[in-house]
């Protein structure tokens, strides 16, 4: 068997120095081969700096690289459609950041081509990684919440104009979408991880500071099947400084608030019944971070590499990437009818992925 995968990259833009950091670490059982952009000067920047060669097209590098076992797709959200079924067809498996797809069919198209070919497809999820938000998990699954009641996510970010501004595709509902697809995608998939398949969204959403198409700010509420319901709120309109991304779960037994920048702080932790090492959850599961990034990138691409060398099921393939988009599109449509919308229900008045 194996001891280790040959990854090459595809898209050296903002979210690339988060992967090629934790593809060249210890803790990755990875071989970076060679990364990929359409941009020359941003292909040879990365290139240069973890000591691969660089190429202008994936079909190139591919060619000259038929030792890569995995395709890391890191392209704008509105290509990654296009990108993962003609990377399908190398027959390479394929790692895939967020949000999957701007639109539902547009990840069903995604699955199929990955089956056809063989190939196994790998959405990013970092923040599921986080060691808080592990912790939540596992007392999750031991019962400890009891009946759910109420789930809670809050991104209060700051983006500026200056961030948009990078490329032509930011901020656009063809290619992008605001803070509800890209930033807060996230916390989208934690809420539902945690509290269970959703029934009905009823959302709002504005752009109150930014020059772009889609939204800055958006909230919602939210039922989820089992009866409990769920609080949204997200925005990239915080000033001057980012200032929370945080989940809370309130069951019958117990309750728990992950916060800090990044879902990464363990400000509450308090259940009927007490286990031992309750008191020291805080300190043993909190972590500090730089960014709003965090460092689950890490822990994921391991688990990734890991599902691949020993054929176990992926933490998060594309059925679970699919969720997502089904509910940051109902989320959407429901804030551009006025109308409560189920996940999976056709979008019909939302822009978001639209087409020409």
């Amino acid at each position: 068997m194996k001891k280790s995968l040959n990854i090459g990259t595809v898209g050296c833009g903002r979210i690339a120095g988060k992967h090629l950091a934790a593809l060249t670490s210890d803790h990755v059982k990875a071989n970076l081969v060679a990364v990929c952009d359409l941009i020359e000067e941003k292909a040879k920047e990365k290139g240069e700096q973890y000591n691969v060669p660089y190429y202008l097209s994936a079909h190139d590098m591919i060619k000259a690289h038929p030792e890569i076992d995995v395709i890391d797709v890191l392209t704008p959200t509105g290509y990654h459609a296009e990108n993962v079924v003609e990377f399908a067809q190398f027959g390479r498996h394929i790692i895939c950041e967020k949000p999957m797809a701007l639109r539902v069919e547009d990840c069903d198209r995604m699955i199929e081509a990955c089956q056809h070919n063989n190939c196994r497809l790998f959405i990013v999820k970092q923040n599921r990684f986080n060691r808080a938000i592990l912790a939540a998990r596992r007392a999750l699954e031991q019962g400890r919440f009891g009946k759910l009641v109420l789930g809670t996510v809050r991104v209060r970010w700051r983006r500026d104009q200056g961030y948009y501004d990078q490329a032509n595709w930011r901020g656009t509902w063809k290619l992008d979408g605001g803070v509800v697809a890209q930033q807060a995608t996230h916390h989208l998939d934690l809420l539902q991880w945690f509290m269970g398949p959703i029934d009905f969204i009823q959302s709002q959403i504005a752009t109150r500071l930014m020059d772009i198409e889609v939204e800055d700010t958006a909230a919602a509420i939210m039922r989820f099947k089992n009866g409990a319901l769920g609080v949204f709120e997200a925005t990239t309109a915080t000033r001057p400084n980012d200032l929370e991304g945080s989940l809370s779960i309130l069951g019958e037994k117990g309750s728990v608030i992950i916060g800090g920048p990044a879902v990464n702080m363990i400000e509450h932790w308090k259940f009927e019944v007490e286990e031992p090492e309750d008191a020291a959850m805080g300190e043993l599961h909190s972590h500090e971070v730089e960014n709003v990034y965090g460092h689950g990138h890490m822990p994921y691409l391991a688990s990734v590499i890991d599902a691949i060398l020993e054929d176990k099921p992926a933490a998060v393939g594309g059925d679970e990437g699919r969720k997502n988009v089904e509910i940051l599109t109902a989320l959407y449509e429901s804030a551009a009818s006025g109308k409560p919308v189920h996940p999976g229900a056709p979008v019909v008045h939302a822009r978001i992925g639209e087409r020409e």
